[in-house]
Order: structure tokens, then C-alpha cells, then sequence
């Protein structure tokens, strides 16, 4: 919680809370967040901006620390963390290096309006941070609509993913994803199983719910596309 106001203050002194909050010296900060020395030492000094990479490098290296606050000095300085035990499936390959600890952002991938320009802007704007334990890195987690995956996955779970920069090369089939297609102009956004499919340059969507039918679709027609590493239930209690 913010004790005082810090709607007035600049960029470069909410950074500087941070580090002291942290209780890291503005040298190590520069070290930790890939700054040369003196980049934020001498915009404290002369009250000037910074270069966006070191905001966004903030942001990634204490995911805790709310961007929007850090930006406009509105909100909490903190993120109110939900922590959650373990995963309730875990979707990794096996090749896949597990992390003993991360802290993921949850994303509101309606407010993005898609899939393409949340992972394009996805870093500034999270609803909140998952604490989680035991799976592999991910980039982000987004809540599940549709019952497709149902009954592993139903509407208003939570579902990690890992990006996919490399679409074309970087398909296991068999697995889960976090997908984006262009449908006439429109993007339609879900979760499915990507098999190979018998058509040229094609990819085959495959529900887990026995009542939606496989579809093949080009792989032309893939906007954004992310392994699903993990997912989370959340069960209300009355």
C-alpha cells in the first residue's frame, strides 16, 4: 500500500523506491536490470526520463512491483499476490527445466483485445501475480473460456503459457496450446491439442471435449501461438 502520494513524483524516483524497497544501491539496481553504470544515478540526479527497455527490464526482474503504478504513480506500489499451492495438471514436455519458484503475470486477454497484441504489450498491464511453484518457466497465464477442454480444463481456469516466437519450426504435436487463428478477419483465441494433419501446410485443432469436432486449419491462418504449461483451478467455496 502507498503510505504517500507518488502521483506527482517522476519515473526515475518510483525507481528509486523500488531499490530502496528492495534495499538494493542504485549501482547493483543498474547491474541487476541490465543498465550501464550511471543510467539511472544520472536521471535521479538531473530529474530526466529513461529509455522504455529499462522500464520494461524493471518490470520483468520484480514482476511484483505494479507497472502501472510505476508509470503514473496511480495504484499500488505492490501487486496483491495470489498464491496458489500447486497447479492443478502441469502439461510440460519432458524436456522441459522446471523452476522452483516464479511468480507469473495474470493477463485480462479481453482488455487486449487478442492474443497478438497481449503478447505484442502483455508485460505492462497485468491483473494480478501467481505465485507458483514446480513447472517450467512461463511467459504469462490467461483465464480459459469455452468448454472445448472440458472437463480438463474448464471456463475460468487459469491456464500458464510459454511463448512461441517460431511458429513454423517449433510445433510438438500431441500438445496443448494457447492458440490465435485469423478467422474472415476476426482472431479466434483458444486452447487446444495441435495435431498433424493430412492436408498440405495445415495443422489439425483437437478439443478435449468429445462434442466439438477436429478441425483443420492453414498454418498460414496462425496469429500468436503458446505451449500451455500448466493450469489452475480455482474452486469457490458458498
Amino acid at each position: 500500500m502507498n503510505i504517500f502520494n507518488t502521483t506527482n513524483m517522476s519515473i526515475i524516483s518510483r525507481i528509486l523506491l523500488i531499490a530502496e524497497n528492495e534495499g538494493v544501491r542504485i549501482t547493483s539496481f543498474e547491474k541487476i536490470i541490465g543498465a550501464s553504470k550511471g543510467v539511472l544515478s544520472r536521471a535521479a540526479k538531473n530529474n530526466t526520463d529513461i529509455q522504455s527497455k529499462w522500464i520494461t527490464s524493471i518490470v520483468e526482474k520484480y514482476p511484483k512491483y505494479n507497472a502501472h503504478w510505476l508509470l503514473t504513480g496511480n495504484g499500488e506500489m505492490l501487486h496483491k499476490e495470489k498464491p496458489y499451492k500447486e497447479p492443478t495438471n502441469n502439461f510440460s514436455l519432458a524436456t522441459d527445466s522446471k523452476v522452483e519458484y516464479q511468480t507469473v503475470p495474470l493477463y485480462d486477454i479481453e482488455a487486449y483485445a487478442g492474443l497478438v497484441p497481449l503478447f505484442k504489450n502483455g508485460v505492462e498491464k497485468p491483473l494480478e501475480h501467481i505465485s507458483i511453484p514446480g513447472i517450467p518457466k512461463c511467459d504469462g497465464a490467461v483465464h480459459v473460456t469455452g468448454d472445448s477442454m472440458y472437463p480438463l480444463l474448464k471456463s475460468g481456469d487459469i491456464v500458464l503459457y510459454k511463448k512461441i516466437n517460431n511458429i513454423k519450426d517449433n510445433i510438438f504435436f500431441g500438445e496443448m496450446y494457447l492458440i490465435s487463428v485469423d478467422m474472415d478477419g476476426e482472431e479466434y483465441v483458444a486452447v487446444k491439442y495441435i495435431n498433424k494433419s493430412e492436408l498440405k501446410d495445415h495443422i489439425k485443432l483437437v478439443s478435449y471435449n468429445q462434442y466439438h469436432a477436429e478441425r483443420d486449419i492453414p498454418l498460414s491462418k496462425v496469429r500468436a501461438l503458446a505451449f500451455v504449461k500448466a493450469s489452475i483451478r480455482i474452486n469457490s467455496m458458498n
